[in-house]
Formats: structure tokens, C-alpha cells, sequence
């Protein structure tokens, strides 16, 4: 008898430091789901070389949010172009880490404007969800105020967590075209996958729904993924293709997350080239 009551002691024993255990994390997982999300800091937020290192000019810009957050950009022009691209990127890094991109759309006969987070690179702030959706509607205004472009020649280019942001804002807006890029339905819907043994959902402080965003959103739509990607899976690319209105397209790449438009080369320039003829008209 006493055996079996020291057998059963230890079991409850185990029992509760596990279940100490999983509170812990998740308690952490509530409390610290902003260093899980942005990563402003990597590879760094100092600023590197700017477009000019690639030989494209380019403007410095400083645009002002509506809760007086100061926010660091370039305005990359184009001769005559065919639209401008407003860029959101993803959840690390800065502007100065995407000068490949601002290559290819210049290719392409795109002006552009991309700029950072608040928290990110020079911005001033602090990084947080509705944060990043005034700053969206600071640059926003920035491009179609201030400039004077029509919004029916902006393309929304959003890429990974900055896919939810351009969701958000064509669902707000009117552009001509929103081009969403190795995205995620949902953080709570990404994590849900990731860390099965967790009630995600529950837990969630941020959200980013990029795919509720895009059903609501009316001018044309291409989803870009790749089946290689090894942080977003492509079936969160099929999913948002899935709910998003007509008319849509979906551009299959191939490479990795953070390099697979660059792996996949001309198929890539074609897909975006094909979609804008499409969506402009020019």
C-alpha cells in the first residue's frame, strides 16, 4: 500500500510540473507575442546603402503618421511609369534590405514607394498591429495627396506579414491592383500550424487577418508563393487565392521564402508584368 501511494504521488507530482510547465509557456507565449512577431532588429536597424548603390535615384522622404509618428522612406521614380507600387515589407529588417525588389519593379516600369514601420530602421515608435495600419494610412495619403497619383494607378505590394498590411489597405482604399506575396491567412492561423499544441487562437494578441482583409477587397488580386517556402507554407498562399474575390490570380514560384522571386527569375517578371498589363491596362 504505501508503494502504490508513493507510485501515485510521483505521478501527481509529474503531472503538475508539467502542467506548471505548459502554463509557463503559455503565459510567455501571451505576454512576449510581440518579439515572436516583428523583428525589427535583424539583420540590424541601422540603414545600408541606399537605391543609388544600384543605380536607381531616388528621393528621401519623411512622412508623418496621424498620432505624430515620424516614418523613414524613399520614393524611387520611374520616365512615364505605368503605376506606383506602395511596398509594405515584412516582419525584419528595413527598407535598405530590399533593394532587390525596388530593382525588379523598376524593371518592370514601376515608381515606388516603400518605407518602414514605425519601430523599424530611422522610424520613430513602437512597433504594434494598429500602429502599422496608421502608418499604412500615412503613406497612403502621402502617395495619393501629397502626390497627387491617381488611386487607381497605386499597386499595394505587400510581402509576407506585409501582405496582411496591403490587405488591410486595399480593403480600405481603392488602388488598382493589390499583389500579395509568400502570405499568411492569419498569425493566429500561422501559429496554429506551427505550434499545434498550443490554443493559438486563444492567445492571440495579434492578428493580422490577412484573409478576411481580402475578402472584402474588390480590385484585381495576385497571390504569389512558393511551393519551396519553408516559413509560410504555400497552403496558406492557396487559402488566401481561395477567399479572395474576382478577378485573381496565383503565381507559383519556386526558391525560399525571402528569395524565392529571385530563384524563380523570368517566371517571376512575366507573372507581375502579365498581372499589370491586366490589372492598368498598360
Amino acid at each position: 500500500m504505501s508503494d502504490r501511494r508513493t507510485s501515485l504521488s510521483t505521478v501527481l507530482s509529474i503531472v503538475m510540473l508539467v502542467a506548471a510547465g505548459y502554463a509557463a509557456v503559455l503565459l510567455a507565449a501571451f505576454a512576449f507575442q510581440s518579439r515572436l512577431v516583428y523583428f525589427p532588429n535583424v539583420p540590424s536597424r541601422a540603414i545600408g546603402p541606399g537605391p543609388d548603390s544600384i543605380g536607381l535615384a531616388y528621393e528621401s522622404v519623411e512622412i508623418l503618421t496621424e498620432d505624430g509618428i515620424r516614418l523613414d522612406a524613399w520614393y524611387v521614380p520611374v520616365r512615364e511609369p505605368r503605376g506606383t507600387v506602395l511596398f509594405f515589407h515584412g516582419n525584419a529588417g528595413n527598407i535598405s534590405h530590399r533593394l532587390d525588389s525596388l530593382r525588379v519593379f523598376n524593371k518592370l516600369g514601376l515608381a515606388t514607394l516603400i518605407f518602414d514601420y514605425r519601430g523599424f530602421g530611422r522610424s520613430e515608435g513602437v512597433v504594434s498591429e494598429q500602429g502599422i495600419y496608421r502608418d499604412a494610412e500615412a503613406v497612403w495619403r502621402h502617395l495619393t495627396d501629397e502626390r497627387g497619383i491617381p488611386a487607381e494607378e497605386v499597386v499595394l505590394f505587400g510581402r509576407s506579414l506585409g501582405a496582411a498590411v496591403a490587405a488591410y489597405t486595399a480593403s480600405r482604399h481603392g488602388p488598382g491592383a493589390l499583389i500579395i506575396e509568400s502570405g499568411l491567412v492569419s498569425v493566429p492561423d500561422m501559429a496554429a500550424e506551427v505550434y499545434p499544441w498550443l490554443p493559438a487562437r486563444w492567445l492571440a494578441r495579434i492578428w493580422f487577418p490577412t484573409g478576411d482583409y481580402l475578402q472584402t477587397v474588390t480590385c484585381p488580386v495576385l497571390v504569389v508563393h512558393s511551393r519551396d517556402d519553408e516559413v509560410i507554407p504555400i497552403k496558406q498562399g492557396l487559402r488566401l487565392f481561395k477567399v479572395a474575390r474576382e478577378p485573381k490570380q496565383f503565381l507559383e514560384l519556386r526558391g525560399g521564402h525571402n528569395d524565392g522571386f529571385l530563384v524563380s527569375g523570368r517566371r517571376y517578371l512575366d507573372g507581375l508584368d502579365a498581372f499589370l498589363t491586366a490589372s492598368l491596362g498598360k
